[in-house]
């Protein structure tokens, strides 16, 4: 199956190129947090892919880009949710700490609403089993590593 990427910030073009590639699996990313919810909760994607460098955090809480309301849309409509690998490779010194942070607490959300997770990267493969000790490393439940 044809994989395609769409990164995109304007819902009517998004909505577009997830038509004219229907059959085909879709990884969407946005840096927009509404856009992934628009496009969650009415398009058919495989994996949304969150984007966690250039977000600043809340005074009292991380800025993920993922909550409860887009976990359990995510599991009605079977999207896979997407950890971003080249993002944390090439982050730096703080940067790399509060991305991994961000993440883990995706991994904490997604597995309260049993969602599957999957490490996308384009620059550099790597192999399963050093995937599957950083999943365990970042908090992942042992039934989520199996299915990455």
């Amino acid at each position: 199956m044809d994989t395609v990427f769409i990164h995109e910030d304007n819902f009517d073009r998004a909505r577009k190129l997830i038509k004219e590639n229907l059959g085909k699996k879709i990884i969407f990313s946005s840096d927009d947090d509404e856009l992934n919810r628009k496009i969650l909760e009415k398009e058919d994607i495989n994996i949304l892919l969150l984007n966690q460098a250039g977000r600043k955090d809340f005074q009292k809480q991380r800025n993920s880009g993922f909550n409860h309301i887009m976990a359990k849309l995510a599991k009605k409509k079977n999207v896979v949710i997407g950890i971003n690998l080249d993002e944390i490779i090439s982050a730096e010194g703080k940067q790399k700490a509060s991305i991994l942070a961000r993440t883990s607490q995706n991994i904490r959300i997604c597995s309260k609403n049993k969602l599957k997770m999957v490490f996308l990267y384009k620059n550099q493969k790597r192999d399963i089993y050093d995937l599957k000790a950083f999943g365990l490393v970042l908090g992942m439940p042992t039934n989520m590593i199996k299915n990455l």
